[in-house]
């Protein structure tokens, strides 16, 4: 027997729009959340596994040129692990658009601040 339902009235009638950056942000927050926890993990062993305690052997740590750049590495990551976290709960709970775009932008100022002042912090060791 033939069914009489036409076939255009299944199926959603949703209509897809946005910018699609959902699974890229995913991605991004999970990869930057990798680099920390390595970094993290291997600040742990070095500050374990090193002879000295106190400040000097920390701020000694951060002396060659390669750790400087691991340790940019892991800031840059950490700034941006922030940002995909603040914006999705700004655009997710604040929904005046003014307010949303006013904290997003005061995020993103203080975001570059705290990286250029890490940077001055890490190249002044």
């Amino acid at each position: 027997m033939a069914s009489t339902t036409s076939s255009a009235g299944i199926g959603s009638k949703r209509i897809v729009v946005g910018a699609h950056k959902g699974v890229g942000a995913y991605l991004l927050q999970r990869l930057t959340a990798i680099i920390l926890a390595a970094f993290s993990l291997f600040i742990l062993l070095r500050g374990l596994l090193g002879a000295a305690g106190g400040y000097d052997a920390w701020a000694g740590m951060f002396v060659p040129v390669w750790m400087k750049i691991v340790t940019l590495v892991a800031l840059l990551a950490l700034f941006y692990h922030a940002w995909i976290g603040v914006r999705d709960i700004w655009m997710d709970y604040v929904k005046p658009t003014w307010v949303r775009l006013s904290l997003q932008t005061l995020t993103v100022l203080w975001l570059v601040f705290c990286a250029v002042w890490s940077v001055q912090i890490l190249w002044r060791v």
